[in-house]
């Protein structure tokens, strides 16, 4: 049987900046990311990005744009994650003060890159603003703890 687990993220931007959490150490995933986190059964993967959002950051994020698929496998464990990325432009409410995630930041998308955040999220963050979709497929060697291929899509 092969365990799957289902993610979201939704980048939300605004006058040529976007809104990032800074995730502590404690939280995982140290750094700087887009909002986003698993999908609840039986939620649609839009549903998902957008209640994430809203309690991750306080926003209601509309008219959400779908931009890609990013594909986790470890064959060896018969795992599988694949998590659904958005892009938002419109927007209503007010910033959460106290943020569950870490501390909120608009940030000039030209800027994003000099920040520290995990690989996953750098090589992904630049795809979020080409025309198009993509597709990212990795397969986990955990012996080795490495990623054995990389594929990157752009369709």
């Amino acid at each position: 049987m092969i365990q799957t687990e289902l993610y979201t993220m939704c980048l939300v931007v605004k006058d040529g900046k976007v809104l990032l959490l800074n995730r502590p150490e404690k939280r995982g995933f140290p750094g700087y990311v887009g909002a986003g986190g698993k999908v609840e059964f039986p939620e649609s993967m839009s549903e998902a990005a957008i209640r994430e959002v809203y309690e991750e950051t306080g926003l209601r994020v509309t008219n959400i744009q779908f931009k890609g698929i990013d594909g986790y496998s470890d064959t060896k464990n018969n795992y599988r994650y694949t998590v659904y990325n958005y892009v938002a432009t419109q927007f209503e409410g007010t910033l959460l003060e106290n943020p569950p995630e870490g501390s909120l930041h608009w940030v000039a998308i030209e800027d994003v890159m000099k920040l520290p955040m995990q690989d996953w999220f750098r090589r992904r963050f630049p795809l979020f603003f080409e025309a198009g979709t993509f597709e990212i497929h990795e397969q986990w060697d955990d012996e080795q703890q490495l990623m054995e291929h990389t594929r990157i899509y752009r369709l």
